[in-house]
């Protein structure tokens, strides 16, 4: 497929010294950078991270009551919902 592409000019010069470096087209190194840029991001996604809810209450004298009633999922969901906010991670949903 044909495509432009606009690049600054200090760039482009850099690609063309390394293609020819090389004995390769601008058009190759351009693909192999972009073929490289995308494979290491598919190939580190974000890592997921599981937070662990308060113990309950009695489980050790030290630690609060948690603030919402743990057999009521709803509630439970609404506190998630508020630290996901509280962390600048957006609407949560």
């Amino acid at each position: 497929m044909r495509t432009t592409l606009n690049l600054p000019d200090e760039l482009y010069r850099a690609v063309k010294v390394r293609a020819a470096s090389d004995g390769r087209t601008v058009t190759s190194v351009v693909e192999e950078a972009l073929r490289t840029l995308l494979a290491e991001h598919l190939a580190a996604p974000e890592p997921f991270v599981l937070r662990a809810l308060p113990l309950r209450p009695g489980d050790d004298d030290d630690l609060p009551p948690l603030p919402f009633d743990l057999s009521d999922n709803s509630a439970v969901l609404d506190y998630l919902d508020q630290v996901a906010l509280s962390e600048g991670r957006g609407y949560p949903g």
